[in-house]
């Protein structure tokens, strides 16, 4: 029986009164903290506007039905500029990703102590900020249009693809890596024959799936005027069209649902 017992793990054993203590000292912490934040996002609220919110919808919602579908001529051309959006500004963080990716990971990074925390430093400035800041302030130096969408849709993605693609690049077996090193060929050889074809799936998914977000991404950058489809919602929404916003929705809607097929079809065929 004291073998059995010895055998139960810690976990089963009961706990002391410190560390009961210290339970429930975490849980009033975690209690004040949602109640000083919930204090501090309802300070401004107006709850004469969220009681009628329901009402306010309803009657959008009302607006809304039928949709103006003499208005989906007029969007064909916005939705191709939203998926060229998508598509060169994917392209363009691509091309920017490989050799930061490179840069970042420790196996192939040619200074860990230089080299490599630039790297790292300049994939969490792009994934830090969103998009539409990204727009934003692209709009301001560049001006509205497909322009500014895409540089803000290549450097908000570009630490996306870089992350991945050197997290894949640390994991390949380094075995092969030796056995082509062993036979004198160069560093260029060495990431071609050997590096290259561990991770070339890995980063042809990644490609793919960002491409998929991208697509989301570009159909709102217009709100801040970088083109596509978010201008033209941003102009319905302006006057109040509510029928040429329901259809302007179902197109993204469908859009978002052609990419994610495309997206799942191709991340098959590659894996």
């Amino acid at each position: 029986m004291a073998e059995t017992s010895r055998s139960f793990p810690d976990s089963w054993r009961k706990r002391t009164p410190r560390a009961e203590l210290l339970i429930w000292v975490g849980w009033f912490a975690l209690v004040a903290l949602f109640a000083f934040c919930w204090q501090v996002m309802t300070q401004d609220t107006i709850w004469a506007f969220v009681t009628d919110a329901p009402t306010q919808a309803a009657d959008i919602g009302s607006r809304m039905i039928p949709p103006r579908w003499s208005y989906l001529p007029a969007l064909m051309e916005p939705l191709w500029d939203t998926i060229n959006m998508a598509t060169l500004g994917t392209l363009l963080a691509v091309i920017m990703a490989v050799p930061i990716a490179f840069l970042a990971a420790r196996n192939t990074t040619p200074s860990v102590r230089f080299a490599r925390p630039l790297a790292l430093l300049a994939i969490v400035s792009s994934r830090s900020i969103n998009a539409l800041i990204w727009a934003l302030l692209l709009v301001a130096i560049i001006g509205p249009g497909v322009s500014a969408g895409i540089v803000a849709i290549a450097l908000r993605s570009v630490g996306f693809v870089a992350k991945l693609l050197y997290e894949a690049i640390e994991e390949i077996d380094q075995s092969q890596v030796e056995a082509v090193t062993a036979t004198g060929a160069s560093t260029a050889q060495v990431i071609d024959y050997a590096i290259v074809p561990q991770v070339l799936p890995a980063f042809a998914g990644i490609c793919v799936f960002r491409w998929d977000i991208n697509i989301r991404e570009s159909a709102v950058l217009g709100l801040v005027g970088a083109g596509g489809l978010g201008l033209k919602l941003q102009d319905s929404l302006n006057v109040l069209a509510w029928p040429q916003v329901t259809v302007i929705f179902i197109l993204i809607l469908l859009t978002v649902l052609v990419s994610e097929w495309v997206s799942a079809r191709v991340r098959h065929a590659i894996i």
